[in-house]
């Protein structure tokens, strides 16, 4: 694929708020409520931890809160969705009360997606893309939620990083389209580290303007992913800030119109300073 200039995607409404493209990178904050994210930040059922790391992430500068019931490390266990379900719905439902931001439901099943958009959740960020259950997207397009559709190379071959992602985005975007769900309404993710080799990792995010052909949104999650951690000499997950903040900046300068953290008062900073940078700094705007 080749890169080329693409008019900006149309806004889109998430949670009664309009994100406009292009003008700054919005920040997610991860919540999770599992015991065994990889990540080393997993709440369980802690509901009130829950609710304060959410509430210190607005504070620091999140545009939205993606919440997540289910690992999705290499290896993972999965759990059934009434486990998911009893996990995410406690944790939705005080965050919509005391939130004035969005609620993303990392999920990838309909059944959970369902329910948390019931107790309070706007968005729905599916790790396949729509490619596990399809019903997903029908679901989006029945309630008006946005969707995330991430492409996920776990168990597949690949000859072509980039090649092989907007294959796969189109085809979560075929199956959108399927089931009723605009692509207007959809924003992508390459699947950082889903699947991927460190070079191929790397070379998705140098090449990540390519996917701008898809003339959709661009979120990008590599928050102390391992590849980092590979990349620095094996460090372990609480000592991948400053890398994150590298892979962060340099997705920012290539294209991403959102990142997707755990550090956000420190990643926020990165994305207004490469902002400042990719897309002029305007003091009344970005300085405070």
């Amino acid at each position: 694929m080749s890169s080329q200039k693409t008019a900006l995607p149309r806004p889109i409404v998430i949670g009664g708020r309009e994100f406009a493209w292009g003008l700054r990178t919005y920040v997610m904050g991860v919540v999770n409520v599992t015991p065994d994210s990889f990540s080393g930040d997993g709440l369980d059922r802690n509901v009130e931890s829950a609710v304060r790391l959410a509430l210190r992430m607005r504070e620091d500068g999140a545009d939205i809160i993606d919440v997540g019931g289910e690992s999705t490390r290499p290896g993972f266990a999965a759990v059934p969705a009434h486990e998911e379900k009893a996990r995410v719905l406690p944790a939705i439902d005080q965050l919509s009360r005391e939130l004035d931001i969005p609620i993303s439901i990392d999920t990838h099943k309909a059944e959970v997606a369902r329910a948390a958009l019931e107790a309070g959740a706007q968005m729905v960020n599916d790790v396949h893309g729509f490619r596990r259950e399809p019903e997903l997207a029908r679901l989006a397009a029945d309630t008006g939620a946005p969707a995330i559709a991430m492409h996920n190379q776990r168990d597949r071959e690949c000859s072509d990083t980039i090649g092989e992602i907007a294959a796969g985005l189109l085809e979560s975007l075929r199956i959108a389209a399927e089931q009723g769900l605009s692509d207007e309404r959809i924003i992508v993710d390459p699947g950082f580290n889903f699947g991927w080799s460190e070079d191929q990792a790397l070379e998705m995010l140098r090449r990540l303007d390519e996917l701008r052909v898809l003339g959709r949104p661009i979120l990008v999650g590599t928050s102390r992913k391992s590849t980092i951690g590979k990349v620095l000499g094996g460090l372990p997950v609480e000592e991948r800030l400053e890398g994150t903040a590298a892979t962060v900046a340099i997705a920012i300068a290539n294209g991403a119109d959102i990142v997707r953290v755990h550090d956000v008062k420190e990643m926020a900073r990165v994305a207004r300073m490469a902002d400042a940078i990719v897309r002029g700094w305007r003091q009344d705007e970005l300085a405070t």
